[in-house]
């Protein structure tokens, strides 16, 4: 048995440990994303990206695919890898060997193309933070067989990527090979270090491998970025070029697809054209039944500035206004484009004050969505539009009087009661957020009062998750937080007061003060329920027993929040 032999067997016995290792990482934190993701998401109300993270790390969280089958396909790439590395990344090739690579070239579309890229990129960032750690903790030798292996992939993901890309720019040529020969002397460099065990030497050339890793990571970010590019520019192409429906589907399914790997993703895709492209589908009749899936796509887009910019250069907002307006549109689409009015009128977003032509149309869009919320056959087109609503009443104040000239809060209030429609914490938290703008007006306590408002409120203080998803005990919080904030308001109203302490609305308020467990340990719960008490107990002092009101009421707000988050700690 020949030392080759020997040392082989021991070199794949790790490649499969290593794979192993990546095999049980995708089986603990691969996510999956579920529907009531993209709800959340056309809400609108708080969920960020992942902008600070690097592109294809941002692709761990948002890949839908089994982990097992998953880690089959990236094994498959690994084995390749390590078949070029013993090659030297130096194919041998034949004529007939070129013309079966320009057959599978021509079988992969620009949508297959990224894919591919982003998977290897994935395993690439990965070997990034693998060595980053390592480093850290000076081992060595693992750090030197890990950039043997990044090599590895680095040379792989480029011989790959060209064999199905045969026009790719200068530019990016010369990134792949200012990569490939920092890659090589990244590798001689943690050779050197594995040679020597003096701990002063290593420490001196820790610095350097440092300093050299970071310029990797710099090289494989641009590279990563102008791939990315070039293959997004020939979807846009596709979707401008083209009058036929199934390639068209095709291409905005693939923009769609690439919209959910991350903010990066969707600021390329609005650089290149991508919101353009898209409204040029959405102002022809032909392409009717592509109008629900090309929003939805120009939805996850507009949740960057540069998408937003877009949509306003091509009068994206009267397009909006048009098919929310047209009745001959299906729920469907009507749905749809009231998500991309939820995604670009976000109170969390910073860049909507240029959206001077959505104040031009208001009138007409917060009309159709208010018949939209009253006709919804679904929980989902109803939480489509109360978000919509929600996020405009938070943009324009004048929003709030056009909703109570049309009777939006009688059409709120009876939805409620229709558990098929609203059957979820999230639209209970669009309905309550809208309640708690328009209480600022004088004139809506009576329309509380005569749609059973208060008992509503009431309810929704008692909001609880049921499934215990994080996200679902947020949203309860903030319906929470909200229905006492609107308590507040319209307290100042006597007939409402009166209405709300009839229905035990203090005991109520006090008991979630003075539980943490109640309001889930939200702080902003407390102060809103300390807030609503104050109100009521003006009206009804006798209602608090002395202890409520010495802690409750009569301090100052501060000293009564303090007094009541100090309640979760134990001296025992």
């Amino acid at each position: 048995m020949s030392k080759e032999w020997i040392d082989s067997l021991l070199y794949y016995i790790g490649l499969t440990l290593y794979c192993f290792d990546l095999f049980i990482s995708f089986s603990i934190f691969w996510p999956m994303k579920k529907h009531t993701n993209r709800l959340r998401s056309m809400a609108c109300q708080g969920d960020d990206y992942l902008d600070s993270l690097p592109l294809p790390v941002q692709r761990m969280h948002l890949i839908q695919v089994d982990s097992v089958q998953r880690w089959m396909e990236d094994l498959k790439l690994m084995t390749d890898c390590e078949c070029m590395c013993i090659l030297q990344s130096k194919p041998i090739s034949t004529e007939e060997d070129a013309q079966s690579e320009l057959i599978l070239s021509s079988q992969h579309s620009a949508y297959d193309n990224l894919q591919l890229l982003l998977k290897r990129a994935w395993i690439i960032s990965t070997e990034l933070t693998r060595i980053a750690q390592k480093l850290e903790k000076n081992r060595w030798q693992r750090v030197h067989s890990m950039t043997v292996r990044l090599n590895c992939h680095v040379r792989s993901m480029i011989n790959e990527y060209n064999s199905f890309t045969r026009n790719s720019s200068e530019e990016m040529h010369q990134f792949e090979k200012l990569l490939i020969e920092k890659c090589s002397e990244f590798t001689a460099v943690t050779e050197r270090c594995i040679q020597t065990e003096d701990k002063r030497t290593l420490q001196s050339m820790k610095s350097c491998i440092n300093e050299t890793l970071t310029t990797v990571a710099q090289y494989f970010g641009q590279l990563i970025e102008l791939a990315l590019t070039y293959e997004i520019q020939n979807l846009v192409r596709q979707i401008n070029s083209s009058d036929n429906i199934y390639i068209t589907e095709s291409s905005t399914s693939s923009l769609f697809s690439l919209t959910q790997e991350g903010a990066q993703l969707c600021r390329i895709i609005a650089k290149e054209g991508g919101v353009v492209a898209l409204f040029k589908i959405c102002r022809q009749d032909c392409f009717r039944c592509l109008y629900p899936q090309t929003l939805r796509t120009l939805a996850s887009i507009c949740c960057v500035e540069e998408g937003i910019h877009q949509l306003e250069k091509v009068d994206g907002i009267l397009c909006l206004a048009d098919i929310l307006t047209d009745s001959t549109h299906s729920e469907v689409t009507r749905a749809e484009a009231a998500a991309v009015i939820a995604q670009i009128t976000s109170p969390h977003l910073t860049f909507t004050q240029h959206l001077s032509s959505f104040l031009e149309n208001m009138e007409e869009i917060v009309t159709a969505l208010v018949k939209l919320c009253q006709e919804a056959s679904s929980g989902e087109v109803f939480l489509l539009a109360s978000a919509a609503l929600a996020n405009i009443t938070f943009f324009d104040t004048m929003a709030c009087e056009m909703l109570l000239h049309l009777n939006a809060m009688k059409i709120l209030l009876a939805a409620c009661a229709d558990k098929q429609i609203v059957d979820t914490p999230y639209s209970r938290d669009q309905i309550v957020t809208i309640l708690a703008n328009m209480s600022v007006l004088d004139q809506c306590a009576s329309e509380i009062i005569q749609g059973n408002g208060v008992q509503l409120l009431m309810e929704m203080l008692f909001e609880r998750s049921s499934s215990g998803n994080s996200a679902e005990v947020t949203a309860c919080e903030r319906v929470q937080q909200k229905s006492a904030v609107t308590l507040a308001r319209l307290s100042r109203d006597p007939e409402v007061a009166h209405a709300a302490i009839k229905l035990s609305c203090i005991p109520r308020l006090i008991e979630l003060c003075r539980s943490p467990t109640e309001r889930n340990n939200s702080d902003s719960v407390l102060v809103a329920c300390l807030a609503a008490l104050r109100r009521l107990a003006v009206m009804s002092p006798d209602g608090l027993e002395d202890s409520d009101f010495q802690q409750l009421v009569k301090p100052r707000l501060v000293d009564s929040f303090l007094l009541c988050t100090n309640m979760e700690e134990s001296f025992v």
